[in-house]
Parts: C-alpha cells; sequence; structure tokens
C-alpha cells in the first residue's frame, strides 16, 4: 500500500506536464490537424491511467517486495538471535562483578544475597539460580526459573518465555571465571520493539526500493511499450465508433522495430475497412431494403411494405377526409395440392405467374402484394372505372380466372377464395381494415372457397364467438366440466348388450335458473379440431372411458365394450399407439374390450401412415371400426388393406330407408360390403320397430339408437344395462 501513496503522489507533477501539454495543443486546436489530438491520449499521464500499465506496475511491484520479503525472513531471525546474545552478555557482565573470588568452599554461594538484591533491583537480571560445577543446586535469588539444570546436555539450552518478556540463559564456569554455573533470568522486553523496529524500517525501504525500481521500469516500458500499443488502442477505437470515416492520427512511431511496424499494419488495416464499407454499403442498404420490404419469390411487396403503405394512405386520407379505397385479400385454393403433387418448383413458379398477372392487370396507383405463402393483397383507391371494392374483386377474380397458367408445358387452371374490406367503410386503423379483409376471406374459404365476400361485422363476431368457446373449452377441460355419456349397442340376432359408444358432452355453467346449459357437440367439437384441442380432450375421452369399462366389469360384472371415436388430429398430432397402450396398461382393459371408431376422412389424408397406425393399433389387440361409413369417399383397394373390425352405417340413411328407396340400397349395400370383407356392421340411428325390422330382414349385424336408449350418463347407463332382460321385444 506504501507503494502505492508513493507513486500516488508522484502523478500530480506528470498530469500537471501533460495537462500543460494538452493546453498547448488545443490552443492551436483549430489550426492543427485534429487526428494529432490521439496522440495524447499516449501522454505518460494517460499511462498511468492505463489498466495494463497498473497491472505491469503491481506485478513489478509485487515482484520485488516478494523477493525483498524472502530475504527479511531469513535475516530477521539473525537480528533477533543477535540482541539475544547482546542481552546474554550484559547479563554476564553484571553478575561476574558480583562473585567474590576468596570463596573457596564450592558448595557456597559465591553471591551474598546484598549483591544479588543489587543485582536483580540495578540490572537486566530478574533472578538467578546458582549451581556448582557438579550441577548442585546452591541458592536461588530473585524470580523463579523455568531452566533447570539435571544433567550436562541442559548447559546449552536457553528458554526464552511466551511474551518475550524474559530470556533465561546458563552461564558456565569458563563464562564467569568461577567453579561455578549460574542460570540467570533476564529481562528481554526490549528487544521485541528493536525488533518490530527493524521490521518496519526493513519494509519502509523495502517498499521505498520497489516503487522506486517499478517507477523507472514503467518509465521505460511506458515509453518503449504502452505508449505505442495505448496510441494504437485509441486509434482502433476511433475506428470502431465510426468505420467508415475513422478518426484517426498518423502514427509518430518509427516503424522499424515491431511495436511501430505493428502499429503501421493496424492503420493500413483501419484504411482498408473504411473502404470496403464504403463501397458495400451502398449496395448493402438497397439488398436489405428489397430483403425487408420485398418478397424474394415474386419481387411484388411483402406484408411489411403492404401495411406501411395502406398506413399512409390512410393518414393521407383521413386528413383529406376524401378518399376511399378497397383492401383485398386472395388466397389461391388448394394451392397445397400443387406443391405436393407437382413439386415446389411449378409451385413457385405459379405463384410468380399469379403476382404477374395481378401486377399487370392493376392500375399504376394499384400496390400488389405478396402476403403469405399462397397468399395476396392489393389496395387500390376507389374512384373511375372502379368505384367499390366489390368490382375490384371481381376484377381480380376475372384475371385468376381468364385463362389456366401454363407452367413447365403443364396446365393449372387456379382459383382462390377474396376477401374484401374498405376504408372507411368497414374499418379506419390500417390493422383492422387488413384484418376485416382476412376475416372476409375466411369466411369465403369456410364457405367452399372460388368465391369473393365482402366484410361484415357478423363475420368478426362469429369469430370473436369462436375464440370465445375455444377460451371456456379450456377452462372446461381444466375444470372438469366434460362429462361422457354412454349409448348401448346391441346384438341383433342375440340381443346382448355387447357394447357402448362414449359421447363426449359439455355441461357449462351459467348464471341462468338451471345453473348451466349443455353445449351441442355439433358447436365445440369442430372449434377443438381446429385448433388442436381435440388432441388432449381425446385422450381424456378414452382415458375415462376405459375407466367405466373396467368399473363396469369390476363393480358389476358387465364386460362392455366401450367404443370411443377417434378424430384426425389425434392420427395425425399424436402418437395414439403409445398412448392407447399407456391407457389399457393404467386401467387394466382388456384390449378386446375397446374399440376406436375413425372417419372415413382419416384414412384419406395419408394412406400409408393411416395404414401403418391402424395396424399398430390392431396388434395392441383393440378392435377398429369406420364410423359413419357412406358419408365420405373410401376406395375398395385401400378398405380392404385396414385392419377393420366394423363397419358403422351412418344414421342418416338409417333413419331415412324406410321412405327414400335410394338410402334403403345404400343401406343394404353396405350391409353386403361389410359381410363380403368379414366385417361386423353397426347401424347407428335405430329409432323404430320399422327400423330394426329393415335391418334384421337385411342381414345386419348390430344396433344403436333411440328406440334402445338415448346416450345417458354413467349412473343411468348402470342401471340400464343391470335392468335389461336380453330381449328385444321388451322395447315397446
Amino acid at each position: 500500500m506504501l507503494a502505492l501513496k508513493t507513486i500516488s503522489r508522484g502523478m500530480p507533477f506528470k498530469s500537471k506536464a501533460a495537462n500543460i501539454g494538452k493546453d498547448e495543443i488545443m490552443s492551436n486546436i483549430s489550426t492543427a490537424n485534429k487526428k494529432k489530438s490521439n496522440i495524447l491520449s499516449a501522454s505518460p499521464a494517460q499511462i498511468w491511467k492505463s489498466r495494463i500499465s497498473w497491472r505491469i506496475a503491481l506485478a513489478v511491484f509485487l515482484t520485488i517486495l516478494a523477493v525483498q520479503a524472502i530475504i527479511l525472513n531469513f535475516t530477521l531471525r539473525d537480528f533477533e538471535n543477535a540482541r539475544l546474545q547482546e542481552l546474554r552478555e550484559v547479563g554476564r557482565s553484571a553478575i561476574v562483578p558480583m562473585i567474590d573470588s576468596r570463596i573457596t568452599d564450592l558448595l557456597a554461594s559465591p553471591i551474598s544475597p546484598e549483591e544479588a538484591e543489587k543485582l536483580i533491583t540495578l540490572t537486566k537480571v530478574n533472578g538467578l539460580s546458582i549451581y556448582s560445577n557438579q550441577l548442585d543446586l546452591i541458592t536461588i535469588y530473585g524470580e523463579p526459573l523455568a531452566l533447570v539444570m539435571l544433567e550436562r546436555e541442559s548447559l546449552s539450552k536457553t528458554y526464552r518465555s511466551t511474551d518475550g518478556s524474559s530470556y533465561e540463559v546458563v552461564y558456565r564456569a569458563n563464562d564467569l571465571g568461577r567453579p561455578f554455573i549460574i542460570v540467570a533470568r533476564l529481562d528481554s522486553s526490549h528487544i521485541q520493539p528493536q525488533v518490530q523496529a527493524y521490521v518496519e524500517q526493513t519494509i519502509i525501504v523495502m517498499l521505498l526500493m520497489s516503487a522506486f525500481v517499478t517507477t523507472v521500469l514503467m518509465i521505460a516500458l511506458g515509453h518503449w511499450l504502452l505508449e505505442p500499443i495505448l496510441f494504437m488502442r485509441n486509434n482502433l477505437i476511433a475506428a470502431s465508433k465510426n468505420p467508415e470515416n475513422p478518426n484517426i492520427a498518423d502514427s509518430p512511431y518509427d516503424n522499424g522495430d515491431e511495436i511501430g511496424e505493428a502499429i503501421e499494419i493496424a492503420q493500413n488495416l483501419i484504411k482498408q475497412n473504411a473502404d470496403n464499407i464504403s463501397r458495400i454499403k451502398g449496395a448493402a442498404q438497397d439488398k436489405i431494403h428489397k430483403l425487408a420490404y420485398y418478397d424474394t419469390l415474386t419481387s411484388l411487396p411483402n406484408r411489411t411494405l403492404f401495411i406501411q403503405t395502406l398506413s399512409e394512405r390512410i393518414k393521407k386520407a383521413s386528413a383529406e377526409k376524401t378518399e376511399r379505397f378497397a383492401v383485398i385479400t386472395i388466397d389461391l385454393d388448394h394451392f397445397k395440392d400443387v406443391n405436393d403433387s407437382m413439386g415446389h418448383n411449378v409451385g413457385d413458379a405459379i405463384l410468380r405467374a399469379v403476382g404477374k398477372r395481378l401486377r399487370s392487370a392493376m392500375p399504376e396507383v394499384a400496390t400488389v402484394s405478396r402476403t403469405g405463402e399462397d397468399e395476396f393483397a392489393v389496395t387500390m383507391p376507389l374512384g373511375g372505372d372502379v368505384d367499390n371494392s366489390k368490382a375490384l374483386a371481381d376484377k381480380i377474380a376475372a384475371v385468376i380466372r381468364t385463362e389456366p397458367f401454363k407452367v413447365f408445358n403443364e396446365q393449372f387452371q387456379i382459383r382462390a377464395s377474396i376477401g374484401v374490406s374498405t376504408f372507411p367503410d368497414d374499418a379506419t386503423d390500417p390493422d383492422q381494415v387488413l384484418k376485416n379483409a382476412d376475416i372476409a376471406l375466411n369466411r369465403a374459404k369456410e364457405e367452399g372457397r372460388d368465391t369473393i365476400k365482402e366484410y361484415s361485422e357478423d363475420f368478426d363476431r362469429a369469430v370473436q364467438q369462436r375464440f370465445q368457446m375455444l377460451r371456456d373449452l379450456r377452462d372446461a377441460l381444466e375444470k372438469n366440466q366434460l362429462e361422457l355419456f354412454y349409448q348401448p349397442q346391441l346384438d341383433l340376432k342375440t340381443g346382448e348388450v355387447f357394447g357402448a359408444e362414449a359421447l363426449l358432452r359439455w355441461w357449462k355453467p351459467d348464471n341462468s335458473k338451471d345453473g348451466g346449459s349443455f353445449v351441442s357437440p355439433g358447436e365445440f367439437i369442430p372449434v377443438a379440431e381446429q385448433s388442436g384441442l381435440i388432441v388432449p380432450i381425446g385422450e381424456w375421452v378414452m382415458q375415462t372411458a376405459c375407466e367405466a369399462a373396467i368399473n363396469w366389469e369390476k363393480e358389476y360384472g358387465k364386460k362392455v365394450r366401450i367404443a370411443v371415436n377417434v378424430s384426425a388430429a389425434q392420427f395425425s398430432q399424436s402418437d395414439i399407439v403409445t398412448f392407447t397402450q399407456k391407457v389399457l396398461n393404467d386401467t387394466g382393459l382388456d384390449p378386446r374390450m375397446l374399440e376406436l371408431e375413425v372417419t372415413e376422412s382419416v384414412f384419406m389424408d395419408d394412406i400409408q401412415h393411416t395404414i401403418q397406425t391402424l395396424q399398430n393399433l390392431h396388434a395392441l389387440g383393440v378392435e377398429l371400426a369406420i364410423d359413419d361409413f357412406g358419408t365420405g369417399y373410401s376406395s375398395l383397394s385401400y378398405l380392404r388393406q385396414f385392419p377393420i373390425d366394423r363397419l358403422k352405417i351412418d344414421q342418416s340413411f338409417i333413419r331415412n330407408a324406410l321412405n327414400n328407396p335410394d338410402d334403403a340400397s345404400i343401406a343394404k349395400t353396405i350391409i353386403g360390403l361389410g359381410h363380403s370383407l368379414n366385417l361386423k356392421v353397426i347401424a347407428e340411428g335405430v329409432e323404430t320397430l320399422d327400423h330394426e325390422k329393415f335391418l334384421i330382414d337385411h342381414d345386419c349385424d348390430e344396433v344403436q339408437g333411440f328406440r334402445y336408449s338415448r346416450p345417458v350418463p354413467n349412473d343411468n347407463f348402470v342401471e340400464f344395462i343391470t335392468g335389461y332382460d336380453g330381449k328385444l321385444s321388451s322395447f315397446v
């Protein structure tokens, strides 16, 4: 710390000199080159402000200090021993004159009590033990001693008290000149302060020497090494702050040595970097702007630039309060099918052709943008030939439909769904105008595509209702508001209740007098499927249904196969095979007592994935059924590859079979088809005895419907299966 203070005390003189030099330069800065100012930052004052300077200084200082400390460690013991030896000699000099040379009796004390008292009072001697030359204790004066002469080896010992206040030594006969041995206790309390003073003086000298050597070394290093490094560092900092036009000083250092050469190389690199930045900056800015605001495939403005343009137009129109303009969003119908079947090269070529055709057909005042994968948007002021948004949308639809797009010698007839919104009729906020056009576009797609829809507030309300239902449905799943109802399935030949279909119900609490109401599955199931929420809901249904089936068997002795509907999303978004295996393991249900019902639409999405998944499910032992058979499209060549156990005739055919010959024919055909494939056939929607007789007459295997029971809660279903007598005739 003293070295640091010594250095610090020297700094003001250096700082003052540096400031004088700086003042002189600053006084002439108006006429001098400003780049020279960087040289100042490498002045001696800056050297001592440099962290690396202090690191070097500290390292050198501590190294010198450590060497001197090692030397002090070796010399300190010698210094203390020398002081103790001096004290021993002082004690001997005080004792010898007190010895009576006339004593002839070698067992008598050579020092009288009076002389001993003087000795103890006036000298450093605090106590004495007098021994004969044969180590016989003759007498003791003063303070008791720790050293006791019991053997000849004790003659060479000394003793120092723990607090350092006393020092016991042995004076032999040759030390005294008399045939006696005297052990003396000497006052050594003055030695410790002497040692401390010696240490302090030595440390001061060490610090001063270390500080001096460090200062000299730092001056040399600063001049030859640190100043050039700091100069180069300051130039690099200046270049980093303004790399395109760096404000750096010319090097004042000789490039004949390594440091000067390194500085020159750094200067050249800074200048080269500035030149390179200047050359590429313009091109890079153009490229960045194009990437940020234009679609790379069609070179049309992207969604960002479209919204920016829309915002500018709305701001201008709002200020003038005169202009109206249309916002049109376009989605190419079934474009994914083109990509999947023909490849992305063909798809990209069609997108470029659509963009080019739209741009060519629209006036210059229109902004044509590609806003998504197969989505485009157009905004244009209304007036002249096109005075309303619907007319512009009709023109756009005609442009796309006019003639097929020819790509790689193939012709593609492209259709589009179009959404229309108008400023300020439908909204005054840019995002809202575009959002309204998107809402209208979604409605166009929902209503069959290849159509134009103008925005209506009803559309927005429908979207909001859908989102609210999704939020409520998430809450219902978390708060256990969902419930399973069960509808019995019966064997037409035996009358046995062999199974039950699990049907999802949602009781939504509210503030009505009933405390709530059931939400129709037709309302919430599509929302769940579109959002992907159907996956966790479907897993809950399977788990709950299997637990109910195992409970019926254990509690009531009724083995009832449970049928669970599986959505397309569960096939594509989850590992349904693994989950089914887990449910069977957790519940202990016999796999044969679980049937999974899938619709024909699931099969058509990905045939190979569907076949593999169905085979894996069948390998678990579960049964598989095609639900609502006849309402979709099934290729018989694929159908025979599916490991299906049962066909389920859609209820619409059964309900109309008695009064509609076509529906009756379809029902009979499905029954025959199922039997030809060795499949069981079950009919749902059986409501009357006549329906039942029709199915018996045409050899249908199984039935379910209101004739036997509506879907009921678990407790009511238990009552049904425990109270049923096994006879179809019991249903009146």
